[in-house]
């Protein structure tokens, strides 16, 4: 504060007049982002569905970025790092999983004044939403295909696929820590979908039969919330398709409601929900 303003007890007038456009704007650059919007049909409501999307890509961009810091910290051993990255993302998954109120109680007729717009535009085409995927150790080189028209793009999911998921680092902590984790399971083929293992599932069950404050535990626990979370995600992404559409065919040729309680069904992380009931 300056002495003038010090004397006169009155507050500073903020810093108005700038040579270009505003610091804020520099860093943020919120007129490109208030200005992609654009809509395909009359009805109001397709802005909100628009803008609910592109948050719903921000927030991924965002978990993806968390996800990847701890898969890194994992890979160095450093588990306070990877527990924090984790925790953010706990918090982040929440912030996107309420994007779905807006949209959760869309009626047939509301969604259906729109709709058409979409084409065969779907969710499951979402690039950075498939990273999220490939990084919990779902992964699919199938989804590939359709950013095939998008360099770019492809080249960072084909990265992704042939990368270690996160689930792959935590296993091979637990490796390191002297869990008895097979080769299979640690050579195993990462471009692939993680399957279950009992050995993994052993490894939980004795790192959740020891202190409840061990470095592991607490990993453990940061790993569930993040599964509880994407289930979260999967359910209500179901329930507000089947608001919206029943169970009519998806948009893009998905099978709609069908393919997401597939989807809603599959646990993140598996044997950490299965040892818990051999603790």
């Amino acid at each position: 504060m300056s002495q003038e303003a010090l004397e006169t007890n009155e507050p500073e007038t903020p810093h108005l007049d700038f040579a270009g456009t505003t610091p804020y704007e520099d860093y943020v650059k919120a007129d490109v982002l208030t200005h992609l919007q654009h809509t395909l049909s009359d009805d109001p409501g397709e802005m909100v569905f628009l803008v609910t999307t592109q948050v719903m890509e921000l927030w991924f961009t965002v978990i993806v970025h968390e996800w990847e810091t701890a898969a890194a910290a994992l890979r160095g051993d450093d588990i306070p790092t990877a527990i924090a990255a984790l925790k953010r993302s706990t918090r982040e998954l929440e912030a996107l999983n309420a994007s779905w109120k807006p949209l959760g109680q869309l009626t047939p007729a509301q969604f259906n004044s729109y709709r058409s717009a979409l084409g065969e535009g779907s969710g499951f085409q979402s690039a950075m939403y498939r990273r999220m995927e490939f990084l919990l150790g779902e992964k699919s080189a199938s989804m590939l295909v359709p950013h095939r028209g998008a360099p770019r793009v492809h080249a960072e999911l084909e990265k992704a696929l042939h990368e270690p998921s996160l689930y792959d680092e935590v296993v091979r902590l637990l490796a390191r820590r002297g869990h008895a984790v097979p080769d299979a399971v640690l050579r195993r083929d990462v471009s692939r979908p993680y399957e279950s293992d009992d050995a993994v599932e052993a490894a939980w069950t004795a790192v959740y039969s020891g202190a409840e404050d061990a470095d592991l535990a607490r990993l453990g626990e940061a790993l569930t919330d993040v599964a509880e979370l994407v289930w979260r995600w999967r359910n209500d992404h179901l329930v507000a398709t089947r608001r919206a559409m029943g169970a009519k065919p998806g948009t893009g040729g998905s099978a709609g409601v069908a393919w997401l309680e597939k989807r809603a069904r599959k646990n993140v992380f598996p044997e950490l929900w299965t040892a818990r009931s051999h603790v």
